[in-house]
């Protein structure tokens, strides 16, 4: 189908991704990479580096919903804005812990995400660049616990090992990844070993402990991903030629900033636990001084571009040299794409190495 007659087909924003289809229809090569758009683009159309830089992005936003779209089923607000599933209400309830109007900030994230996809396919198309479609990549499976659609996945939300080091980062006042310094974890076990952050099926909402640190995995996972866009975007942002897509970057990335910020805040509110049935223990957050506590959720001040200046509030990391790979092998680190084809991460290597080699100016 021609890019022009499918976008007849999409109505809305929400139809983009909730009817099973992306807008536009992204060209993939017999080898699964996504073909370069020509050089010659539309009149006023954007240059190769800065259509590589919003199809990336615009691949990152898909699998964004892909993951909220499977949170807001089970524990979110499932309406005419995100429609599918129907809600978990044991999990729904674990969720709560952490803050009792969860399930509309879940909601409200993936009505986000939605249209951050759908803006950004819609950019290219308009200015004679290809899109991006993932759809043939949606093979993996659902929870099976009830209220989770029976659809297929592109990502895979039951075996996550999450990188907390994002808590101390914005909590220390000396060390900045962008200057090489490695930060502790907050929560240890996290990033070992494969934990679900949703009910993988009915038998998981059982001990209470259990399904209370699945909804904590959730939340840091749910802090994790909007981290991960706030500098994703930070980064790309300084590749950018045009004005205008410099102001999408800045406009959309500041959105996900607002995120990060929200779901920090309510991920400090996970109770300390042990899980019964798996060990997965979750600290007091608050006994072990300031790198972890847990109402510290201003951007701590610390040294940026050079130790030799006064420390400063900032978002890290901003570092711009690979920073599309760097999401990538982020998202795969974290265990998202457990069970996806080799296809679909030649696809993605190639968005990612394609957005990377741009450069302002060209």
């Amino acid at each position: 189908m021609e890019a022009s007659e499918q976008s007849r087909d999409l109505t809305s924003r929400r139809s983009f991704l909730l009817k099973g289809a992306a807008v536009g229809a992204a060209s993939l090569g017999a080898g699964g990479v996504l073909l370069e758009p020509s050089e010659a683009l539309a009149s006023g159309g954007l240059t190769k580096g800065d259509a590589a830089i919003l199809r990336f992005l615009a691949a990152a936003e898909i699998i964004e919903t892909d993951i909220w779209q499977q949170y807001n089923e089970l524990a979110g607000i499932q309406d005419s804005e995100v429609p599918g599933g129907s809600g978990n209400p044991d999990y729904t309830a674990a969720v709560t812990i952490l803050d009792s109007d969860m399930a509309q900030y879940i909601h409200d994230n993936t009505d986000d995400e939605i249209s951050h996809a759908a803006f950004l396919n819609a950019y290219l198309r308009a200015h004679g660049a290809q899109t991006v479609n993932l759809d043939k990549f949606r093979t993996l499976p659902s929870s099976q616990a009830t209220g989770a659609q029976q659809i297929g996945r592109l990502t895979n939300l039951t075996q996550l090992t999450v990188n907390t080091s994002f808590w101390t980062r914005y909590r220390s006042d000396s060390l900045n990844p962008d200057l090489g310094d490695p930060l502790p974890q907050a929560i240890p076990d996290l990033a070992t070993g494969q934990h679900p952050a949703i009910p993988r099926t009915d038998a998981d909402l059982a001990p209470t402990d259990h399904l209370n640190a699945i909804a904590f995995t959730a939340g840091f996972h749910f802090a994790w991903i909007e981290q991960g866009g706030t500098s994703l975007y930070a980064g790309l942002a300084q590749r950018a030629t045009h004005s205008e897509v410099l102001r999408i970057l800045l406009s959309i990335g500041g959105s996900e900033i607002m995120h990060f910020q929200t779901w920090q805040d309510k991920a400090g509110n996970a109770l300390p636990l042990t899980d019964p049935t798996t060990g997965l223990t979750f600290p007091d957050l608050n006994a072990d001084g300031e790198l972890t506590q847990t109402n510290l959720i201003m951007p701590e001040p610390t040294p940026f571009l050079d130790r030799k200046f006064p420390i400063v509030s900032i978002i890290r990391p901003t570092e711009t040299d690979g920073v599309a790979m760097g999401a990538l092998n982020a998202f795969t680190a974290d265990g998202l794409f457990i069970g996806q084809s080799p296809e679909f991460f030649a696809v993605l290597t190639g968005l990612a190495r394609a957005a990377d080699a741009a450069r302002h100016g060209s």
